[in-house]
């Protein structure tokens, strides 16, 4: 799964995902395509807890 291949090399105050991140982040994937304007920001907002 390319999540979590992100996650190992994504900046973060806590490593570990809980369930409901780890929905909210597919979620947003989903959401923010490639063309997306500051897309790593709104996915960091979007699943909460996590930087860009």
């Amino acid at each position: 799964m390319a999540s979590n291949s992100m996650r190992s090399t994504s900046p973060s105050s806590d490593s570990s995902w809980t369930a409901k991140q780890d929905k909210k982040f597919e979620v947003a994937l989903a959401t923010y395509d490639k063309d997306t304007s500051d897309r790593w920001q709104n996915i960091a907002r979007a699943v909460g807890g996590k930087s860009a």
